[in-house]
């Protein structure tokens, strides 16, 4: 095996099994969820082993927890099973560390959230700030097509040595940047959206992305989580590949 190929199977297969498979398999399932639709039977073992080690709240029964069925059964906050990509933790005096060990965590994921989101909703509109839900609707609509497209134009590049073939690792060399800059984004714009019906009245102002920061008496935390580290090492092995297949066909003319 070549060692741009290499480069390329490895990429692809943390993009396919971090991202692709659990984004596609879950795609319209919180809606029927949430509309007592059907869920195709495939769902359930790939939610129950994806969510494994991700955190759900601790609250709840352990039987519950890893067990998507239960947790529809019981109406427990259902989140996605993708890797997620960025973590988020509020603390406050109401929270103490005894009753929330990890404050109140959110993670962002590709194509939706998980984590104590209703929780995390209710402080947001205290200080008169949207509901998480209410942003990145395009982004996380598209995800899913981003995905297959770009696995499928990896899969192209392993075979594919025509002109512009670099640009078929393009979508995954610049996944990270198009994550931070939705997030940075739409950050920006819940803190300067602010609206009439919070309680507690605060100015505009742009929340912390990545660090420990502090709104009203609230502490927030906000550090990459174990998708954004998949998604760089995606996109340094995919700049590899393009100079070892370079490289590789230019000795070979």
């Amino acid at each position: 095996m070549k060692k741009y190929q290499l480069y390329t199977l490895l990429a692809l297969i943390l993009m396919t099994i971090g991202f692709t498979i659990p984004v596609i398999a879950y795609h319209g399932v919180a809606n029927k969820i949430k509309n007592n639709a059907q869920i195709p039977s495939y769902v359930y073992p790939i939610y129950n082993l994806y969510t494994k080690i991700q955190y759900k709240n601790h609250l709840m029964a352990p039987e519950v927890r890893d067990n998507l069925a239960k947790m529809i059964e019981t109406r427990a906050e259902i989140g996605v099973p993708s890797l997620p990509v960025w973590y988020v933790s509020l603390e406050a005096p109401n929270y103490p560390k005894e009753a929330f060990p990890d404050g109140i965590p959110v993670y962002f994921h590709v194509d939706g959230y998980s984590g104590d989101v209703h929780e995390m909703n209710t402080i947001n509109h205290y200080i008169g700030m949207y509901p998480m839900e209410y942003g990145g609707n395009v982004e996380r609509a598209i995800a899913p097509y981003y995905l297959l497209i770009a696995t499928i134009f990896m899969l192209l590049y392993l075979y594919y040595n025509g002109k512009g073939n670099s640009l078929l690792l393009i979508p995954t060399i610049i996944a990270p940047i198009l994550f931070m800059s939705a997030f940075v984004g739409w950050l920006y714009w819940y803190g300067h959206n602010m609206q009439e019906w919070g309680a507690f009245k605060i100015k505009p102002f742009m929340p912390t992305a990545l660090g420990d920061g502090k709104v009203a008496q609230f502490t927030t935390h906000s550090y990459p989580a174990i998708g954004f580290w998949v998604m760089i090492a995606m996109s340094i092995l995919s700049i590899l590949a393009i100079f070892s297949k370079n490289k590789h066909l230019k000795e070979n003319a």
